[in-house]
């Protein structure tokens, strides 16, 4: 397999930065605060805030999307079409970057608040009460996802 030089970088992680110049193929590689592997954006602070905004900012716009093309008020549909579209968004390799802040968790939680205060007739209700309607917050659905992941690894079911 080859190796894109021109994908590749230094990204120093912690508060000690080294001086060390790294190179592939005599082709230098450049030193970054963040890079984006996988899907996740990771600092070199390891902190989940830079990619928490930056996913979020994602799903915000989707909503707008989906309430456009789906002319219909079924809260089923617009709900499935949720999880489908915008969900995967904020939870795609969350046990990798699992916030930790109040601040990250009520971020990331905004984005299933605002869509679903957006569906007919929830709008005067409390976020704990819109979540009554069989779909569990993005908390409790990172927790579900964390322990799926323990398990596999417990069990020896991945490397």
């Amino acid at each position: 397999m080859s190796v894109s030089v021109n994908k590749c970088c230094v990204l120093n992680v912690g508060k000690i930065t080294h001086n060390t110049c790294f190179s592939i193929n005599d082709a230098v590689l450049s030193v970054v605060d963040s890079t984006c592997d996988l899907g996740v954006l990771v600092t070199h602070d390891l902190s989940p805030s830079t990619h928490i905004s930056n996913i979020v900012a994602k799903a915000h716009n989707r909503p707008a999307a989906i309430f456009h093309t789906f002319k219909c008020q079924n809260i089923d549909m617009l709900l499935h079409a949720y999880i489908v579209y915008i969900r995967p968004l904020v939870e795609h390799d969350s046990v990798i970057w699992s916030p930790f802040t109040v601040k990250d968790i009520e971020t990331i939680e905004s984005v299933q608040c605002r869509f679903i205060k957006l569906l007919p007739g929830l709008s005067c209700f409390t976020y704990h009460e819109r979540l009554r309607i069989n779909i569990p917050s993005l908390e409790l659905s990172r927790l579900h996802l964390d322990l799926i992941w323990c398990y596999k690894i417990l069990f020896k079911h991945v490397d």
